[in-house]
């Protein structure tokens, strides 16, 4: 770190200069012979990335910021506050993986105390500064591999171990917990005695079905969506927990969460109802599709679902608590009328269970992106190829 950079008169030329690019201010002479304009431009690119990602970042006065890469690999604010929710509040929690620090600082918001640890020894200084500047002293720093300092601890020193294992190895991106670094799988057993609980982070395009057939003891998986768009998976495992886990997908707002739980038996056991599309639609959000609750969500809701491989329902009327998105159908037609009509349309394509992408059907038929209406290309329940035009409510 470059303490120099944390100086008044450089933290006002930050601010002064907020909606610069950072590129002009890398390439200008720097004002302040103790910090180069590079150290410059790489501070206004931190506060930029962390904007809308990590807005308390962005308004607490004397932040520094690391390389890019260090944010880009970070939690968004809004998944590590779910993901401090889900720890007990009181315990006691390792973070493995430390990084930049933006899980273990709301970690430490809910528990007694949290161990922050991470490779990189001017990444873990940095961490330290700024969540100091945030006003936490319940943290600890430790420039070491997590699971290497763990091991160095008598088992349940920690209530609660978590881990975000690298999932880019040799310059290329893996998704299989066991390809990751560190090996999750092959430590679990380790790590199980070592701590009660162990959380761990993944990207959303892991298969949900095979992680749970390669860890023991999951208690329940969190899949969390934010702007409809799925971010993250949590595997909760409990030290001698046996069973089902609980499913339980997650959609977040700034101001509010909503929720689905279920078990895989649950799902299994659903019978839903089938139906033509009729009054209005709804269509899940992304971390229920995600969790695979496809027959639940009909049942859960009182909802027709369209056919069984069609993930869109439809009741006469709307479903307010439904935790997706509601459209109020205006028209239905088969795809075969809906080519001979050769109209011109305008508005969002969207595909479910169609032997078309949207982007074909797009250039194929001539639609033009934008307005409020909306066209769903899906399977209807006695397999006709169907056009649904909705408008969302």
């Amino acid at each position: 770190m470059n303490m120099h950079i944390l100086t008044p008169e450089v933290q006002r030329f930050l601010t002064e200069h907020e909606h610069s690019a950072p590129s002009a201010i890398a390439l200008a002479k720097s004002p302040f012979p103790a910090v180069s304009a590079a150290e410059l431009a790489q501070q206004l690119d931190g506060r930029q990335r962390c904007r809308k990602k990590l807005p308390l970042w962005h308004s607490t006065p004397g932040i520094y910021y690391p390389e890019k890469l260090a944010i880009e690999q970070a939690s968004s604010q809004i998944t590590a506050t779910h993901k401090a929710a889900i720890v007990a509040k009181g315990s006691r929690v390792i973070d493995l993986t430390g990084g930049f620090g933006v899980d273990t600082l709301f970690l430490a918001q809910r528990a007694a105390t949290v161990t922050h640890c991470e490779t990189n020894a001017p990444l873990s200084q940095i961490a330290r500064h700024n969540t100091a500047a945030m006003g936490l002293t319940n943290c600890t720093f430790i420039a070491a591999d997590g699971m290497e300092h763990l091991r160095t601890q008598p088992d349940n020193t920690f209530d609660v171990a978590y881990i975000d294992p690298s999932r880019r190895v040799a310059q290329r991106k893996v998704f299989r917990l066991q390809d990751c670094v560190p090996d999750v799988v092959a430590l679990q057993g380790e790590l199980l005695r070592k701590v009660p609980q162990l959380i761990i982070k993944s990207a959303p395009l892991l298969d949900i079905t095979a992680a749970l057939e390669a860890l023991e003891s999951v208690s329940a998986v969190h899949i969390v969506s934010s702007g409809n768009e799925c971010k993250e998976l949590l595997f909760v495992m409990d030290r001698g927990h046996t069973g089902e886990p609980q499913l339980v997908a997650t959609a977040l707002t700034a101001d509010s969460v909503a929720w689905f739980a279920f078990t895989p038996a649950e799902e299994l056991t659903a019978s839903p109802t089938y139906g033509a599309p009729t009054g209005y639609l709804h269509e899940p959000d992304a971390a229920l599709l995600k969790s695979g609750a496809f027959k639940l969500i009909g049942t859960r809701y009182g909802l027709d679902k369209l056919h069984r491989h069609t993930h869109l329902y439809t009741a006469r009327e709307p479903h307010d608590d439904f935790m997706g998105k509601i459209f109020r159908i205006t028209d239905v037609v088969t795809y075969g009328a809906f080519k001979k009509a050769k109209t011109t349309y305008r508005g969002n394509v969207s595909t479910r269970n169609f032997p078309l992408k949207a982007e074909e059907l797009r250039k194929r038929h001539r639609i033009s992106e934008g307005g409020d209406q909306h066209l769903f290309f899906c399977t209807g329940a006695g397999d006709e190829l169907l056009v649904i035009f909705a408008s969302k409510c």
